[in-house]
Parts: structure tokens; sequence; C-alpha cells
């Protein structure tokens, strides 16, 4: 199933998406309602629905994540995406938190924050939580399933860091309104068991600027979840961005202008096509 975030008619819901169709189906509750039983795998049978079926064009894409809930971003963790960084590999995941501010829509207008100039594209496979508390033996089972994100960041600003402190990655990656994410949430159970391996793309104006796999990352989806958790629990609703392959505007320095139209995509999952802002 593919369930998205929406405003129809002035009013936000999940709904249940026919892309083919082209309409979607508002859902009562939010997903910490219906979640848990969709990640189990009841499928649309764990889903109540409020009206009629509404055509597609007249539904507004929001980003999947309810304002409750977290949003943990996981770095470094494709192996190439670090030599074009110049940075030795990790021992362990890196996490940190993104502000929910930060997030918009497919289509939304990425937002140019006004302290950088150096703004980057990262494409990035996000985990959606559907169940708590997960289940460390089997940290999949927790996953109500998988949409598409773009950690949008800010390279001059995360490198702003105090010397000894660190990479300043609140304001490299928090900015307002400079995250998509979506198109919609594709669930567990469309995919086959165990680590996704899927193709992920990333153009800017038609040129293609990151190709990579999913397949790719230094760990995988469950030792994330597992890693993260250990640390602080995960709720229904939470989401996790899983890093991001090589091609990144930092390593060329060709970073993203105003006007620059972005698309990042995943297959089986879904795209993204955002627009850069101008600056202000």
């Amino acid at each position: 199933m593919k369930l998205a975030r929406c405003v129809i008619d002035k009013a936000i819901t999940w709904t249940l998406v026919d892309p083919d169709a082209k309409i979607v189906r508002p859902i009562e509750g939010s997903v910490a309602a219906w979640g848990p039983e969709v990640t189990r795998g009841e499928g649309a049978r764990a889903l109540r629905f409020t009206g009629a079926a509404v055509p597609l064009d007249q539904a507004t894409l929001l980003a999947p994540v309810e304002p409750i809930n977290r949003v943990v971003v996981a770095g470094a963790n494709y192996a190439r995406h670090l030599v074009e960084f110049g940075v030795a590999p990790p021992e362990q995941p890196i996490a940190f938190l993104k502000a929910n501010g930060a997030l918009i829509g497919a289509h939304d207008e990425i937002r140019y924050p006004p302290l950088t100039r150096e703004l980057d594209y990262e494409v990035e496979l996000v985990v959606v939580m559907g169940a708590a508390p997960m289940s460390h033996d089997d940290p999949l089972a927790s996953v109500l399933g998988y949409t598409v994100g773009n950690d949008v960041s800010a390279r001059d600003l995360q490198r702003s860091g105090p010397p000894g402190i660190g990479m300043d990655l609140f304001a490299a990656k928090s900015q307002d309104r400079s995250t998509p994410i979506g198109p919609w949430v594709v669930t567990r159970d469309e995919f086959p068991a165990g680590h996704p391996a899927l193709r992920m793309t990333l153009h800017v104006n038609g040129e293609k600027r990151q190709d990579g796999s999913t397949g790719d990352m230094t760990w995988d989806v469950p030792n994330l979840l597992r890693f993260i958790d250990e640390r602080s629990s995960f709720a229904c609703g939470d989401v996790v961005f899983t890093g991001t392959p090589e091609g990144v505007g930092q390593a060329s320095g060709r970073y993203l202008n105003p006007g620059d139209v972005v698309e990042a995509r995943i297959e089986g999952v879904g795209a993204l096509r955002n627009v850069i802002g101008a600056r202000r």
C-alpha cells in the first residue's frame, strides 16, 4: 500500500493512494491509530475510511510525518561518500535529530536558507516506524514502510562548528522548510524480506548527480534501527534518514542555486521534485 499525508479541503488527513487511478481515500485517525496493525500485515483491513475517494490532483501532498514524531538522521553510511569528503569510516553509526520544521512535501519549494551560500543535496531512503516497542531481534518487523528524502544541507554552516567541538549539524540540517520527504510511505510488504536494495538517483536540472543503491549502506536498516533504539526508543510514526551515496555538491563544488529543479527518486518508492526558492 501507499499511504500519504495530505491536505484535502483545508483539512490534514492520511490517505490511501492509488497512483494508477490517481485517487486518494481519506483515512480516519493518526498513524498511531492504524500503523501497528498495518505493520503487522493487516493491510487495508486495518484502515477505516472517512469519505469517498478524491482525485489525487485535489490533494496537496505533505511530508508523511506527524509533527509529534521524531526525525532521526543517520550519517556517514556510504563508504564512497566518505571518500569524497576525505573522512575515515567511523567505527559505529552516527545519528542525530532534525527539526520537524525543516520538512516539506514532495513538490513544495525548498526555502533557500539566508545564512548559507553552499546549499547541497542528498537523496536518502527514509524508514518509517510503525510499531513500538521495537524488537531488537527483528527490527524490520517494526517498520511500517519506506519513503524518499532529500536531506538538503548547508555545508558552510556544517563546517562552522568551533574547533575541537565538531560539525554544526543542527544549523546544516534543520533549516526551516528545506527538507523534502515523500511523496508517500510504501508499506514494507511491497518489498522482498530483509534490508532493501533499491536504486536511488538525484538529478539537478535534468543532470544526474547521484546514482547509487541502498544495498551499499555500511550499516543496513536493521543495524541502524537497533543502534538508534538502544539510545532513544522509537515511537510509531518516527522516521529515519539512512544516509546518502556519493555525488553530493560539496565534492564537486556545484551547489544548489535559486531556480534549480531537484529530483530525487528511489525505485519502488517514488520521487520528489522540488524547486529551490529565491535567496532572501
